[in-house]
């Protein structure tokens, strides 16, 4: 029981927040949950199937903003392209959930989906084979995107390509990949992608049971995740990725293989990207090639910028308010939206560097700047 000490006394540690995060995560989650099914509509406290489907698609975004800040917070690696991995792990998910359409689709064939009926397929191409087993079709969300961030990590960090090259390069990865599946002759759906699902481990996804149990395991996943990324980045190969990211070339020097920090923890990001996209499907009930846009990744990093990087919490915070903020501006000002958080980054950039998190910590710094000067007016006079 030694780590659960430990981890408890860095949830009291200041600026760590392992504890806070988790009690406020567990706590959300459950009382949001007992709303929903233990009141009745009728009832002021009572919340909303359609909120808690909300909330969980917030928090698989403050997965996926969680990714970012591992890797671009604590390493300096800004990806652009962690929608990819986002995606891939949304089509693993949706690929089961056509799978267990079975016969109730349009079309009624118990073996291929409805696009590929459409699209006169004869067969369910190999790729497709096993997917409507569970644990293989998780197996495979999590492996290939895994194996896709190490083969491109390997790759470029080798080759010691850094800064915005690296940036564009993820950029054109995700956007590469954008364009290959809106072909129809991938096999995914094209244009229109996944949807319509019906169920998912024979359990209706259209019930309120089923949308809260959904719910809470994303909540429980963040958890787990947060707390995992927590432990990694405080622990002596984290402060090795911190070196690498305050100078690399000391780093070298030292002795430290840099490639294969940073490939292992590009690596960790994306199967925590693709776990995001897993749980994200069968909550919204649709997967196409637009959730690979570039323009998603960009705004990912929005997110962690505004909440602050390099903090994890702040990076949930950020894809929290963001999200919540574009639910509400889009409703009111669709076309107006996209120039807002663009406005919100600029401003986030030029007077809050450290985030929303880190305002605290400026107005404690600017307090003690105008203390100072009013000693030092004092000590003259």
């Amino acid at each position: 029981m030694n780590w659960l000490t430990q981890l408890f006394a860095a949830g009291r540690t200041p600026g760590h927040r392992v504890l806070p995060f988790v009690t406020v995560l567990f706590l959300v989650t459950t009382l949001a949950s007992m709303a929903n099914l233990m009141l009745p509509e009728s009832s002021p406290l009572h919340v909303s199937t359609y909120t808690i489907t909300l909330l969980g698609k917030y928090l698989s975004y403050a997965m996926l903003a969680l990714a970012v800040d591992v890797i671009w917070g604590y390493c300096g690696i800004l990806s652009l392209g962690h929608g990819a991995f986002f995606a891939l792990g949304g089509y693993g998910m949706g690929m089961y959930l056509m799978r267990q359409i079975g016969d109730r689709g349009v079309y009624g064939n118990p073996d291929l989906p409805d696009f590929m009926v459409f699209l006169n397929w004869d067969s369910l191409p190999w790729y497709w084979m096993g997917m409507d087993q569970f644990w293989f079709a998780m197996l495979m969300a999590l492996a290939v995107p895994g194996l896709l961030a190490f083969v491109f990590g390997w790759l470029a960090f080798r080759s010691r390509v850094t800064g915005v090259y690296l940036s564009i390069m993820t950029q054109a990865l995700t956007y590469a990949l954008m364009l290959a599946f809106f072909r129809n002759e991938m096999g995914f759906g094209g244009n229109n992608g996944l949807t319509d699902f019906k169920d998912i481990l024979g359990f209706d996804l259209q019930s309120d049971t089923t949308r809260v149990a959904l719910f809470a395991t994303t909540a429980l996943m963040l958890g787990v995740v947060y707390i995992l990324s927590h432990l990694i980045l405080k622990s002596r190969m984290g402060k090795v990725i911190v070196a690498i990211r305050d100078g690399e070339a000391r780093a070298r020097f030292l002795g430290y293989r840099t490639d294969l920090y940073k490939v292992w923890l590009f690596v960790f990001s994306a199967l925590i990207a693709a776990m995001a996209g897993a749980l994200y499907v069968p909550q919204v009930g649709i997967i196409n090639p637009g959730e690979f846009s570039p323009l998603n990744s960009i705004e990912v990093v929005v997110w962690v910028a505004v909440g602050g990087r390099g903090t994890l919490y702040g990076a949930v915070i950020g894809a929290l308010l963001v999200n919540y903020a574009k639910t509400r501006f889009t409703a009111i000002m669709p076309e107006g939206w996209l120039f807002a958080l663009g406005a919100l980054f600029v401003l986030v950039t030029l007077y809050l560097p450290k985030g929303l998190v880190g305002l605290s910590g400026q107005l404690a710094a600017r307090r003690e700047r105008k203390a100072g000067k009013a000693a030092q007016q004092e000590a003259h006079s």
